[in-house]
């Protein structure tokens, strides 16, 4: 069944996204976007004929510049996303990943990388959310 459009003109529905604890020995990668001034982990929404893993894999690749191998699912959290006028769920599957090689390039998404040991993350990180999924590593 097709969702019904809320009052806003959008169509209720619920974004789908993955992204990584991404590790380089104790360190694990964060991601600072400047559009929103914030420190989180590497994320971001499915594309079509994608799956959580693949979305996983390229948007760390994306944002981080480093090639990950997915060594286990850390689960996913939900939380609501604004869309137009409306608030949409998302959902957020994470791995725990494995860096393998790479590089960071600044971009308008991404301006920054830390490494930081589990301590520092959690102390850096801007969202609970993300902490929740970091202590699961």
């Amino acid at each position: 069944m097709a969702a019904a459009p809320d009052p806003g003109g959008a169509a209720s529905e619920v974004v789908h996204a993955a992204g990584a604890v991404l590790l380089d020995g104790d360190r694990a990668a964060l991601v600072h976007r400047p559009r929103y001034d914030d420190w989180t982990l590497p994320k971001g929404k499915r594309q079509a004929g994608e799956d959580d893993r693949a979305t996983a894999i390229r948007e760390v690749l994306e944002e981080t510049g480093h090639h990950g191998r997915i060594e286990g699912d850390l689960g996913e959290i939900r939380y609501d996303v604004q869309r137009g006028d409306a608030l949409v769920p998302k959902v957020v599957r994470y791995y725990l990943m494995r860096a393998t090689g790479g590089s960071f390039r600044p971009g308008d998404e991404v301006d920054e990388l830390r490494w930081a040991d589990r301590n520092e993350a959690m102390a850096l990180l801007t969202y609970d959310r993300d902490r929740e999924v970091l202590a699961r590593w």
